[in-house]
């Protein structure tokens, strides 16, 4: 077996109360290497295509990869998976940080794959190879703060790791997170809904075992030198310790894309009250960070005055303070923390939520919904102390608006009509993040052909068309755009699988994560080879969706951004010209043109034999 792995998966099926530990075989590990790629392997295998995303038949995946847990940089992570309550995507998937990920490798599992329903509320207790299905009856219905105590208490252990979901999962909220290490969140798709369908409220992991590297030397010769590089390099060793994620708010700004009054615009001349220099000056503790981190981005943040004082906890992210922000016309970093830190009490997607109080409001002040329709609340963009309350009613689903928008965004507008699903700034149900399409037109297709839908993670474009990585590229021309956006997915792809945070593609290349790989594994690894299993990998994914009824219908953009020129900034003037990126996206990936279904040929170049008989299945229809 290659080293860097547990060996193991851990099956747990709640419906029969019980569990098996599982060998993985070795070609999975070589061709799908962890993460993404093992959650993609098992759901196309195993996941029956149709079935009810909150049912008993949904598989819940908690996965990590052959880096996680190691001393690489910034291998604190872990990624959940399962079919998306909320989205029409299907493939669904949220990915965090902390400490949860490399204790589960520590306790004997690279991943664990969850199925059946439980009658009774339950968490599990992992520990050094051994699981326990304990109830949880006396701690459904606590918040993330308060389970996470208990359970620590409960064990007699305050070192163990605690991943967990809150009322919005028990209440099946489809914007529900699941969130570890009381601040760090799974956030996207939905997964804490999934969680909580199953009664699952936690998951607790310990371990004492050690994840052996095939050459120690020379992986820890490798390991400093891509930390030099990263302190090297501006953004991870600069931009990223100083002010954190939200470093950016000014940047996105000035370039026209920071979205604002639910992207209606992209600029807004109050958006550095709410940017990481301002934060820095005001609201800022102290820096932290994940296992094997020392970018430690996270910021502990403190309201010492006004209607939020006493509000204390890490956070806001740059993603969070533009939900809660310009997003919602409020530009103030205290509502925006208060805001954030409810959804870390009651486990809520913060960019799903602020995104549908901003929706709301663009309905509110249209007149398409009325206050009797928002229980009394005055839902204009930037009323702070209403977006605040709504976050609050959403995780609850209190009142007769916190329970339709704890629906998501296209149920929601099924109920209030009038042309509301036009408004709704989403992408294959998934809403956008804080990135105005207008203004970075690769960014535009990213959106558009991500696997989850409304993404920034799975290319992210703003490196080379604001930040110039790996070269800089022109935001608002389509030339190199579809054949960047493929190598961002790919390698993404690669790096969500082997499981280590984002950030250090900043600074770090393929070629660098195949000498690391090779160290670890003991196999030969060529940057080449790093791309095509990424390759593999996202094809395979975007077969689970296809199967669905999932294709080129849906990579697309909302008609704002395809039809309504920018009103502001660099882009003023502009729309998206997605049909050109996306025919040459087809073509450069070898996907049916019309359909945007992957062609059986690429799926056999790549040895997905069996998408490829399933691709040619759909092509025949």
């Amino acid at each position: 077996m290659p080293r860097g792995y547990a060996g193991r998966l851990l099956r747990v099926d709640l419906t029969a109360g019980k569990w098996k530990a599982e060998e993985i075989p070795e070609g999975m590990m070589r061709n799908f290497v962890g993460g993404n790629g093992f959650a993609a392997y098992i759901m196309f295998n195993e996941l029956k295509p149709g079935v009810d995303p909150l049912g008993p038949d949904n598989i819940l995946m908690f996965m990590t990869g052959p880096l996680t847990g190691t001393p690489f940089p910034s291998s604190g992570r872990y990624a959940i998976y399962a079919k998306s309550p909320l989205t029409t995507a299907v493939w669904g998937e949220a990915h965090s940080g902390g400490y949860w990920g490399p204790e589960l490798k520590y306790a004997g599992f690279d991943g664990i794959i969850i199925t059946g329903r439980s009658e009774k509320p339950v968490y599990l207790w992992i520990h050094d190879g051994e699981v326990e299905i304990r109830d949880a009856s006396h701690i459904w219905g606590l918040d993330v703060f308060e389970t996470e105590t208990v359970i620590k208490q409960e064990l007699g252990d305050e070192k163990v790791k605690v991943a967990c979901i809150g009322p919005a999962g028990e209440k099946l909220v489809r914007l529900a997170c699941v969130m570890n290490d009381l601040y760090r969140a799974a956030g996207r798709c939905g997964l804490g809904a999934v969680m909580g369908s199953k009664k699952l409220k936690a998951i607790a992991v310990s371990g004492t075992m050690d994840v052996e590297v095939e050459d120690p030397d020379k992986f820890m010769e490798i390991v400093k030198e891509l930390l030099e590089k990263m302190k090297d390099n501006p953004i991870t060793g600069q931009a990223l310790p100083t002010y954190g994620t939200n470093v950016l708010t000014n940047i996105i700004n000035t370039a026209g894309g920071l979205p604002t009054f639910n992207f209606q615009q992209g600029w807004h001349p109050e958006a550095w009250l709410n940017s990481g220099e301002h934060m820095r000056d005001t609201i800022l503790v102290k820096n932290r960070g994940c296992r094997f981190c020392w970018i430690r981005c996270a910021r502990f943040c403190v309201i010492s005055t006004g209607p939020y004082a006493g509000v204390v906890g890490e956070g806001p992210e740059y993603e969070t303070v533009w939900a809660f922000g310009s997003n919602c016309g409020v530009f103030r970093l205290d509502a925006i923390h208060a805001a954030n830190t409810l959804c870390n009490k009651y486990g809520l997607d913060t960019i799903s939520t602020g995104n549908i109080i901003g929706w709301a409001m663009e309905l509110y002040e249209r007149g398409i919904l009325t206050k009797e329709d928002t229980d009394g609340l005055e839902l204009t963009f930037g009323n702070h102390e209403a977006m605040v309350e709504l976050v609050k009613r959403i995780a609850l689903r209190k009142g007769k608006l916190g329970n339709l928008l704890a629906e998501g965004w296209h149920r929601a507008a099924d109920k209030i009509g009038k042309g509301s699903e036009k408004l709704i700034m989403a992408v294959k149900g998934l809403g956008l993040p804080a990135y105005e399409p207008r203004a970075f037109w690769g960014h535009a297709l990213a959106y558009a052909t991500n696997v989850r839908g409304g993404c920034h993670l799975r290319a992210y474009m703003i490196a080379p068309e604001v930040l110039g990585v790996p070269k800089k590229m022109d935001p608002l021309t389509t030339e190199g755009k579809a054949e960047m956006c493929i190598f961002f997915q790919n390698y993404f792809a690669f790096v969500d699988s082997s499981l280590v945070c984002k950030f250090v593609t900043f600074a770090l290349t393929p070629d660098d994560f195949a000498r690391a790989m090779a160290a670890c594994t003991g196999w030969d690894w060529t940057a080449d080879e790093i791309l095509k299993a990424g390759e593999r990998i996202y094809n395979l994914e975007r077969m689970i969706q296809c199967r669905e009824g999932v294709g080129r219908k849906d990579d697309t953009l909302p008609d704002r951004f395809l039809k309504e020129p920018a009103p502001v900034g660099p882009a003023k003037d502009k729309v998206v010209p997605l049909k050109e990126m996306l025919d040459e996206y087809y073509k450069l990936r070898g996907w049916d043109v019309d359909t945007g279904i992957p062609l059986p040929e690429t799926l056999k170049k790549l040895g997905l034999e069996e998408a490829a008989k399933a691709a040619e299945q759909l092509l025949r229809r």
